[in-house]
């Protein structure tokens, strides 16, 4: 639930197919959609796998939302012109593959460039040493992320593996910037790591492909390292063109990023907004060596990270009179979103994905506070849904948008604490290995002032217009700072939970808090098949609970989320990692967990909501199950908690979800 009260205080699994290799080229930030000025779509087309053994096959994959003809394009290496291919079809279907042999052979330490018809180049990738042996693929989604050297099969024509080293090195958060072809030619570059990043023996080049990359200590002698969270810029002595590119190479000539833009997009500038992580676009004024204004067009340009594209991306849908007392509410307490948090990963556009007013109840006519999300691992056509003043929610989609399944109540159901008595303050919703529904509460309603931080396990087959919890665990002892007769104290407990399944903690090597031991569930016969993440507002830790069927629980102590909040937790078995996500607190983030070497759960990557998407308090936020994919990708939902979207007299005013895609 929003509050003006300060608070204080995909992702790299490691597959066991893959294994990095001296190979480094874009980081984890995702393939963005083609420039504006192609209307073919070309820049939306990425290098997805390529392998220098046998038959020299190489992949391409289309990032894009529409076909893509690619007639007539050639592939050129480091040691012959553009040659013409045979490319098992002539058109990418949207978020579809293509696969040709390269018609001379690629060797063990090899460039790979792709050119449209008329020569403009595509994408290009570089490769130290039998790199690409038996071959290279991009880890974290198709089209998306860094390159790793394989070592299981490959995948030509499929899905890339969905994984990335356990270990990111730091040179993969270098990213370009900013970049100027007005006569300077500058690029800026940014570092959104937390380490040093020594740049002396990198070297960039344009896509003319007559010309050999030059160091960048040629065009700046001190520019030899980039500090954690700092800029580097340089001259190029390339000359930058109006329709022009940058590839930046390491030490290994391994690709680290590149950006291409279309005419005069770069001109006074072309920058990254957000700054280091987000798609480019054309800038009013240039801001080399500082952070990026984010104030120009937006119209884009091309590139950037593993893919092209400057678009900002759109939100569909929406729309309709609000009715009687259904009131949307700005949102509160926005803040800056965190160093190193790189670009939405999944497709830029967004539909409003529910009915104007929705959510109305009789203890909330105004409609709002839709808070957790989940989706049932068993069932993924089935999304819950918490509301706050004490409602459930069991959404199906109908023509585009989730509506209550009417079967269950086509109005939500109303839940108790235990006993039948209260109104939680539902805040938190996940789906448990026995298919019930757990729901956190931060407070009693009918007595807001003092904390109420349980959790409460529901019965979805349980008939009636009410539900009580079949088990309640009650930790509000453990949280005595928010006891303190403020009802804004109250109101920050937990905000979100997250079942999480022994096996993946097992698998990990997740070290027991309790024992300092690998964690052991059968040293804990009562809890089920998994533990309980609880996210609490305050300062954004979350609780490790196991839940046992006795009514008592164990407490595993908490886990460091490096947020000021958290507003919901989830599980994801597609990236296997526990997510964690704070609205607009922390710039509408989502951080993505793992176990590390350790066996402590630490942060991994953290990514914001696609540009399309208000800054509001969208609390709620759930990936589909993987078992959903089409074409690379799957649902992602979100809940605006104050239905405000835009604001008054835009589409998304009165609206709690949002609908969007995450890689599979």
């Amino acid at each position: 639930m929003p509050t003006s009260h300060s608070r204080s205080g995909v992702a790299s699994l490691c597959a066991a197919a893959l294994t990095f290799s001296g190979l480094v080229v874009t980081g984890l930030v995702a393939a963005q959609p083609a420039a504006a000025a192609d209307p073919a779509g070309y820049q939306n087309v990425r290098i997805n796998e390529v392998t220098s053994s046998n038959n020299d096959t190489v992949e391409l994959y289309n990032t894009g939302s529409t076909a893509v003809s690619i007639s007539g394009w050639k592939m050129s290496d480091d040691g012959f012109s553009p040659q013409s291919f045979s490319p098992s079809s002539t058109t990418i279907a949207a978020g579809g593959f293509v696969t040709f042999d390269s018609p001379k052979g690629l060797g063990d330490s090899d460039k790979l460039v792709i050119y449209t018809a008329d020569g403009t180049v595509v994408d290009r990738v570089e490769w130290a040493t039998n790199a690409a042996k038996p071959a290279m693929a991009r880890c974290g989604g198709d089209g998306v992320g860094a390159w790793v050297s394989t070592t299981g099969a490959t995948t030509f024509g499929a899905a890339n593996a969905p994984g990335c080293p356990a270990s990111v090195p730091a040179a993969s958060r270098v990213r370009i910037n900013e970049v100027t072809s007005n006569g300077s030619d500058t690029v800026e570059l940014y570092n959104g790591g937390t380490s040093a990043v020594s740049v002396g023996s990198w070297k960039y080049v344009d896509n003319d492909t007559t010309h050999t990359p030059v160091p960048i200590s040629s065009s700046s002698p001190s520019a030899t390292s980039i500090p954690a969270g700092g800029y580097v810029t340089f001259n190029s002595s390339l000359g930058l063109g109006d329709n022009d590119s940058v590839f930046l190479l390491d030490a290994g000539g391994n690709t680290v990023d590149s950006v291409t833009w279309a005419a005069d997009d770069a001109k006074p500038s072309d920058e990254r907004c957000a700054n280091g992580t987000g798609w480019f676009q054309t800038a009013t004024s240039a801001t080399l060596g500082a952070a990026n204004s984010c104030s120009g067009t937006g119209t884009g340009t091309g590139g950037g990270g593993t893919g092209g594209g400057g678009q900002t991306g759109h939100l569909l849908g929406g729309g309709g009179a609000l009715t009687s007392g259904c009131t949307p509410e700005a949102p509160t307490g926005t803040g800056s979103t965190p160093s190193g948090t790189l670009a939405w990963p999944g497709g830029l556009d967004v539909t409003i994905a529910d009915n104007v007013c929705a959510f109305t109840t009789s203890t909330g006519p105004e409609g709002r506070d839709v808070s957790g999300l989940a989706f049932d691992p068993a069932n993924p056509s089935v999304l819950w849904a918490a509301k706050n003043k004490n409602w459930l929610y069991k959404l199906v989609k109908s023509n585009g948008k989730w509506v209550p399944d009417a079967t269950w109540s086509a109005s939500g159901k109303q839940i108790r604490f235990a006993g039948g008595s209260g109104q939680p303050d539902s805040e938190g919703a996940t789906v448990g290995g026995d298919g019930h529904i757990y729901v956190t509460s931060e407070r009693d309603n009918a007595n807001n002032t003092v904390p109420k931080d349980t959790i409460m396990e529901f019965d979805p087959a349980a008939t009636g217009s009410t539900l009580t919890p079949v088990h309640q665990w009650d930790m509000t002892s453990q949280f005595p700072q928010l006891n303190t007769g403020s009802k804004d104290d109250a109101n920050l407990g937990f905000e979100g939970v997250g079942y999480v399944p022994d096996s993946w903690l097992t698998a990990n090597g997740w070290v027991d808090p309790l024992t300092g031991a690998a964690y052991n569930p059968a040293n804990y016969p009562l809890h089920g098949a998994g533990l309980f993440f609880a996210g609490l507002e305050w300062d954004g830790t979350l609780h490790v609970y196991g839940l046992n069927s006795d009514g008592t629980f164990t407490t595993f102590g908490t886990v460091s989320t490096g947020k000021v909040g958290v507003m919901d937790v989830m599980y994801d078995a597609g990236t296997q990692r526990i997510v964690a996500t704070c609205d607009n607190t922390c710039g509408e983030t989502h951080t993505f967990l793992k176990v590390n070497a350790s066996g402590a759960i630490v942060p991994d990557m953290t990514y914001t909501n696609p540009a399309a998407m208000p800054t509001d308090n969208l609390e709620g936020f759930a990936i589909a199950p993987t078992s959903t994919c089409a074409g690379g990708f799957r649902e992602a939902v979100w809940s605006d908690d104050g239905i405000y979207g835009f604001g008054s007299g835009t589409s998304s005013y009165g609206h709690a979800l949002y609908s969007g895609t995450f890689p599979c």
